[in-house]
């Protein structure tokens, strides 16, 4: 019998924990960008040692969502709204062109069915109150649609934004409605896709990019 080729089930590591614990409480806002923290602090905080502690906010430093403070500790990275801007202009120039390039190749049905099996799992998160989820599963949406148009550079690109991405989407999401209004704009963009309007698919997308940063210009300013 031909061995069944599985990966390893790997055991999470303390830094690991502690990585992913960090992370989410980042995430959440449960750790604010007006906080500034220790490496000792934290790890009094998790009753751990400092090794794993260290090497989980490196990995965190190194992603960009925690920046050091020379003499101070660790906090929260700000997102300025230069770099917001940045980030908008840069995802709204691919995004674009990927749609573009979708309904060049003719998309199939299976591969519509695996972007709107990613709007189903959105609905589910919105049902828990699960606003990581929901913004996760809100990237995966955008990255497939670039897989799917065979732009592995511009996934790249997008993947390098991941964690800003997230921080503004989830500030995003806590707006009262708005994960209703992302579902209904995915949809939206499906549709524009399916109909092969490639004109109305592109209006979609910035449509869709716009709602969440005007989203976000009013939850900063409410």
């Amino acid at each position: 019998m031909e061995e069944i080729k599985l990966k390893p089930i790997k055991q999470l590591t303390t830094q690991d924990i502690v990585y992913r614990q960090v992370r989410e409480a980042i995430l959440n806002g449960v750790i604010g960008s007006d906080e500034i923290f220790t490496e000792v602090q934290l790890a009094g905080t998790l009753n751990t040692s400092r090794t794993p502690v260290r090497g989980a906010l490196k990995d965190l430093v190194k992603e960009g969502l925690l920046v050091s403070i020379p003499r101070k500790g660790l906090t929260v990275r700000k997102i300025t709204p230069e770099e917001q801007d940045e980030i908008f202009l840069l995802r709204s120039s691919i995004e674009v062109e990927v749609i573009k390039k979708l309904l060049a190749s003719n998309i199939s049905q299976e591969q519509l069915t695996v972007l709107k099996t990613i709007i189903q799992q959105q609905e589910e998160a919105m049902k828990n109150d699960d606003n990581i989820k929901f913004i996760d599963l809100d990237q995966e949406f955008h990255l497939a649609l670039t897989r799917l148009a065979n732009y592995t550079l511009m996934e790249q690109v997008l993947n390098n934004l991941h964690n800003l991405t997230q921080l503004m989407g989830l500030k995003a999401v806590r707006r009262i409605g708005r994960m209703k209004d992302v579902l209904k704009e995915h949809r939206q963009i499906i549709k524009g896709i399916e109909e092969k309007d490639s004109m109305s698919a592109s209006k979609y997308i910035l449509d869709h990019l716009n709602n969440t940063k005007e989203t976000l210009n009013d939850v900063e300013n409410s």
